[in-house]
C-alpha cells in the first residue's frame, strides 16, 4: 500500500506572451503579489511557433518565463491560474487582451502548467483548472512529450529551464539541511 505523504515544495513559474511589451514591469509587479518575487527570467523570446493568439493579441508576439524565489506547495496551482485569468482581464482592451500569463511550476521530475482547456493528457485540478505535464527530466536533461508546446522544447526555453532546476536543486538542499522540507 502506498501511504500519501506531502509532495516537495516546487518552484513556481509563469510563462507570458506580451502584445505590448511595456506591460512587463507592472505585470511582474501583480505576479509578485502572489507569489513573491521572481527569481529567474528568460530573455524576450519571440513567439512565432504558431499564430493561435494572433486575432485577439495582434501580431509580434513575444514571450517571457519568470520562476520565482520562494518554493511553494504544488497544490495551489489551480489558484495561480485563476489569479493570472483575472490578471488577463485586467490587461485587456475589451475583448483583447493584452498579456496570456500561463503559471506552472518546476519540479525535480517535471515541468507543469495549469490551463482551463481540458484535453486527453490534462488532469482536472479544481475549479476547472487543469495541470498538464509539459516537458519530464531524464537522462540529464529535460524532454519534451508529443503535446509539448515547441517552444517549450526548443533549447532557449529548455536551457532556460535547467538553469532554474539546478536553482531550485539547491534550494531543496537547503531545506533539507534546516529539516524543512517534510520529507526526512
Amino acid at each position: 500500500m502506498s501511504l500519501p505523504r506531502r509532495p516537495l515544495p516546487v518552484k513556481p513559474l509563469v510563462s507570458i506572451l506580451f502584445a505590448q511589451p511595456h506591460l512587463e514591469t507592472t505585470v511582474f509587479q501583480e505576479l509578485a503579489k502572489l507569489l513573491g518575487p521572481p527569481d529567474l527570467v528568460s530573455a524576450w523570446l519571440p513567439f512565432d511557433q504558431t499564430r493561435y493568439y494572433e486575432p485577439e493579441m495582434g501580431a509580434g508576439l513575444q514571450r517571457r518565463v519568470a520562476v520565482f524565489l520562494y518554493l511553494a506547495d504544488p497544490w495551489g496551482l489551480s489558484q495561480w491560474k485563476r489569479y493570472t485569468n483575472e490578471l488577463e482581464k485586467r490587461f485587456s482592451l475589451g475583448a483583447r487582451r493584452l498579456v496570456n500569463i500561463d503559471p506552472g511550476y518546476l519540479a525535480r521530475e517535471r515541468l507543469v502548467l495549469a490551463t482551463g482547456k481540458n484535453y486527453t493528457h490534462r488532469l482536472s485540478l479544481q475549479d476547472g483548472i487543469y495541470g498538464e505535464i509539459t516537458l519530464l527530466w531524464q537522462k540529464g536533461g529535460w524532454q519534451a512529450l508529443p503535446w509539448t508546446y515547441p517552444d517549450y522544447a526548443g533549447e532557449p526555453l529548455r536551457q532556460f529551464f535547467q538553469q532554474a532546476r539546478a536553482k531550485y536543486l539547491w534550494q531543496l538542499r537547503q531545506l533539507a539541511a534546516l529539516g524543512a522540507t517534510g520529507q526526512e
